[in-house]
């Protein structure tokens, strides 16, 4: 089947070294030899040209020599998309990409959509949806984890556990429906409690999964930071410490800070998303109160809560009131001030407050390797290993997981109860074609589409 030729700029839309504008479909090298010519002024070279080779030349618009590159030619099906490709390398200026696309265009090919790239690859069986998706992580990454988790998702980790899972689903449902074609041949006497046997490790590995899914959140899309305490504590100063720069206003006047401000914080290799807040305090000040009830409704939403208690005054009221907002919630206490004589004493706070207590100077920079060690030990459950852990970072996976759960405990209750062998192969059926909207498969072109719809141009 025929397919419209494609274009698009592949690089960021900023002044670089390289731009790279990459062509795909049937008419790519019709196109190129449109507008190429070698370092010897000829032109049409290029539609016998071997795979996977580079071309050193010119771009023309008509008889105007719009600038220097290289060509790299790539046939399908050994290409991104599967279909013949070009990609055409040229200096990295705004401008000048723009004007070697608008060339393009000018000669055969069409804008591409976002995505339009990865799905065609999708389309032609280059990659599976999770792969796909994953291709879309890779380039948003904000940290070293979501971007080792991207490749390794990117090179068939999630795909292959779940090819697998279904590959056991599909064998014992193709038996029950044999044996009930066949029943003079293939008895399903105790097949039930063999069935159930079969299937405790398909669940297991799927409650993993599942499990790993809270992981997977966090390296794509950060901890939810909120920062509180009351004023003068050192909540600015904390932040400041962490973003490396005086970003927050830190002075002795309580009260300094009257609005949260938001940060994103990479703290070995966790991305954090940092709400600094106001001072949590009673006060008759209509703008600080406004200010401590945007402190207090952004808690209640954070995955994590930094409480940064003052040890050179006592506790107050204050104190007791954020102890009791983080009683039940992921949080940390930071015992601040410790460059000065402590009134609070660390073993009384951590009985009081129900959390582990650190002591840290913000102002002296002391104790934060503490805090980032905390932070990592708490959001991810042991050491992150990507070589047999596979980590479930995509919310539509999720859901599907859960769904083939489900069919997959409804089997086991058939099978409890003593239903008829039919009832196990109708949820069997359904646990394998939940997982296979992971890969892809029997996904609605609504679905594919706003995927891809979220990809950025030129990918």
């Amino acid at each position: 089947m025929k397919t419209e030729t494609i274009a698009a700029i592949a690089t960021g839309m900023s002044n670089s070294g390289i731009g790279i504008v990459r062509i795909s479909g049937d008419q790519a090298f019709e196109v190129i030899d449109r507008i190429y010519r070698n370092k010897k002024g000829q032109a049409g070279t290029l539609w016998d040209a071997k795979s996977h080779t580079a071309h050193y030349g010119y771009i023309y618009d008509g008889d105007e020599r719009i600038d220097e590159v290289l060509v790299l030619i790539m046939r399908g099906p050994n290409s991104y998309t599967a279909e013949d490709t070009v990609e055409i390398d040229c200096h990295g200026g705004i401008r000048m990409v723009q004007r070697i696309l608008e060339t393009v265009l000018h000669n055969g090919a069409r804008t591409a959509q976002p995505g339009e790239f990865t799905k065609r690859a999708f389309l032609n069986g280059r990659l599976d949806l999770a792969q796909a998706e994953a291709v879309a992580e890779l380039i948003h990454a904000s940290n070293d984890y979501a971007l080792k988790s991207s490749v390794s998702q990117l090179g068939g980790s999630v795909s292959g556990k779940i090819r697998a899972l279904r590959g056991t689903i599909l064998y014992e449902t193709a038996f029950i429906e044999s044996a009930l074609d066949d029943p003079e041949h293939i008895s399903l006497e105790g097949y039930g409690d063999r069935l159930l046997k079969v299937l405790e490790p398909v669940t297991e590995e799927i409650e993993k999964l599942i499990a790993s899914a809270d992981d997977g959140r966090v390296m794509t899309e950060g901890v939810r930071t909120v920062i509180l305490g009351k004023p003068n504590a050192g909540k600015s100063s904390l932040m400041n410490v962490l973003l490396g720069e005086e970003r927050a206003i830190v002075t002795d006047i309580a009260g300094t800070t009257r609005d949260t401000l938001e940060e994103h914080i990479n703290l070995q290799g966790i991305s954090l998303h940092v709400v600094d807040t106001a001072g949590i305090r009673d006060t008759e000040d209509v703008v600080e109160k406004i200010g401590v009830n945007r402190a207090m409704k952004a808690a209640k939403g954070a995955d994590l809560i930094i409480y940064v208690a003052d040890g050179s005054r006592p506790l107050d009221e204050s104190d007791r009131e954020i102890m009791e907002l983080i009683h039940d919630k992921k949080a940390i206490v930071l015992l601040n001030k410790t460059d000065l004589e402590l009134t609070v004493d660390k073993e009384a706070l951590e009985e009081q407050c129900g959390h582990r207590v650190i002591p840290i100077s913000a102002k002296e920079e002391h104790g934060i390797g503490d805090l980032e060690k905390e932070i990592q030990s708490m959001f991810y459950h042991g050491e992150i290993a990507f070589n047999d852990q596979v980590y479930i970072t995509n919310a539509r996976h999720k859901e599907a997981l859960e769904a083939a759960l489900r069919s997959l405990r409804m089997v086991r209750s058939s099978v409890l109860d003593g239903m008829p062998e039919d009832f196990y192969s109708i949820d069997l059926a359904d646990a394998y074609e939940q997982l296979g909207l992971i890969l892809g498969e029997a996904v609605d072109d609504d679905v594919v589409n706003e995927i891809f719809s979220k990809f950025c141009m030129g990918k």
